[in-house]
């Protein structure tokens, strides 16, 4: 694809079916965790070291938001929850090493947002039933049903376009920057692009950084809000 779309990396052979940059990178991603978890769960010491206890200390985390946000009765949604937590956070800031963020293609953050919709009634209907779920709809009054299901559909969308949104956005204004210094540095005859070396790091540590993180625990906190009140 040409612009800011993903590339295309390479196409399975005997078939048309293209792997874009998108898919590759999250696989590098997925990799990354399934070693990581595979090397943090090999070995547990009675007395934790350095590792040990940055790993305890991560899952003490996680489990804590979750307590503190859905509450004590539905930790067992922890482990997805901090899942989709470092997931995102790992993809959000994949710009500082050079890869493009997987959340910066829109098929990323709604299938996300889409496995968060379903998890959201399915979850209300394991809670209420199939009859206490359908009732909320009609709450407070039954003439607010439409906007009830309208407002149920537009959740999924809200969520993978503000996710999608800031990351792309910062993708872009990256990419621009550096053309832009790359082309100043065309034009004053200097032949290594010397400009790009420093200027654009402060707007990585916003944009990647800063952002990134900020946007991956927005995230995961809309998706515990939304799940325990289908619940509640």
């Amino acid at each position: 694809m040409e612009g800011f779309g993903p590339r295309v990396v390479f196409t399975i052979p005997g078939t048309n079916i293209a792997v874009t940059e998108t898919v590759t990178v999250t696989w590098f991603i997925m990799g990354l965790l399934a070693l990581f978890s595979y090397f943090a769960t090999r070995h547990f010491d009675k007395v934790p070291k350095k590792f040990q206890n940055f790993v305890e200390v991560l899952v003490e985390a996680v489990y804590n938001l979750t307590r503190q946000t859905m509450g004590e009765n539905k930790m067992s949604f922890a482990p997805y929850m901090g899942t989709i937590l470092i997931f995102l956070a790992i993809a959000n800031i994949a710009g500082l090493f050079g890869l493009r963020p997987p959340t910066a293609d829109v098929n990323t953050t709604l299938g996300l947002a889409t496995i968060t919709f379903f998890m959201i009634h399915l979850s209300g209907i394991k809670s209420k039933g199939i009859g206490g779920y359908l009732k909320g709809f009609l709450e407070p009054f039954p003439l607010l049903l439409p906007l009830n299901v309208i407002g149920e559909l537009a959740t999924p969308i809200s969520l993978g376009f503000r996710l999608f949104g800031n990351i792309v956005g910062g993708f872009i204004i990256m990419n621009l920057l550096y053309g832009a210094l790359g082309a100043l540095s065309a034009k004053l005859g200097i032949m290594v692009p010397i400009f790009q070396a420093g200027i654009p790091a402060p707007l990585h540590i916003y944009f990647d950084l800063f952002a990134g993180i900020l946007q991956s625990f927005i995230f995961t906190m809309l998706t515990m809000v939304f799940v325990a009140m289908a619940m509640d």
